[in-house]
């Protein structure tokens, strides 16, 4: 695949270096010209001088011939605007845009041409999260918009899931479990495959299923304390 990475900082280079190892062809695309001078050498990506919020230089960069858009930059506005170009005016299939501050992480949608966002603070939170909740079912990663879901959770001893096997929990309407992690190891699940205390389970699901998921495979809220006499 073609993609192109507006933003040529920390981030847009460490992609640029794993993209093209995994064979795709990147354009890295920054208005630094001195950054741009400072790393060219350093990664076999085609370097463009160029605004990502003005659409004369994106067609000159050749976004338009881009199969992927990534709009990496440390600034939310240049972010947004980008990534509205690149669907709207040059058509580009996937566009995935960074969001630097959380608090604006709901205008990263399909109404500015986003298709995946991804916000560095929620999914450090998410895997803090994921480290130290036993019992608890963790968001990992939002995904169609924050429609589907890739969750996780770490069986305690008190959840319903434990002592049965995958296909006897009757999982909700459009969730699925795609990972059950024992010992360090990975167990593709399979309908006689058991659950255990401790093993970290990794499901898709959706916002209108995501409640049902939790009450199967969650370990119940303890009772609320009652007031003594």
């Amino acid at each position: 695949m073609k993609i192109a990475i507006a933003g040529a900082g920390n981030v847009g280079r460490f992609m640029a270096k794993d993209l093209l190892r995994l064979g795709h062809t990147v354009i890295l695309i920054d208005s630094n010209a001195e950054l741009i001078q400072k790393h060219q050498h350093r990664i076999s990506a085609t370097w463009v001088v160029a605004d990502a919020t003005e659409p004369l230089t994106l067609q000159g960069a050749g976004l338009s011939t881009c199969d992927v858009m990534v709009a990496a930059t440390g600034d939310d506005k240049v972010n947004l605007v980008s990534s509205l170009l690149a669907k709207q005016e040059f058509g580009i299939r996937r566009v995935v845009a960074r969001v630097n501050h959380p608090n604006n992480e709901w205008l990263f949608n399909e109404s500015w041409g986003v298709d995946e966002s991804v916000s560095p603070p929620h999914l450090l939170t998410s895997l803090v999260e994921e480290a130290v909740v036993v019992g608890d079912l963790v968001t990992l990663l939002r995904l169609e918009q924050g429609k589907v879901l890739l969750v996780e959770v770490t069986l305690a001893e008190t959840s319903p899931a434990v002592g049965k096997v995958v296909g006897e929990l009757n999982l909700p309407r459009d969730s699925v479990i795609t990972a059950v992690i024992r010992g360090g190891h990975v167990v593709i699940p399979r309908y006689e495959t058991p659950l255990m205390v401790g093993d970290e389970i990794l499901a898709l699901t959706t916002l209108d299923t995501h409640a049902e998921l939790e009450l199967m495979l969650s370990a119940p809220a303890p009772p609320p304390e009652t007031a003594s006499a």
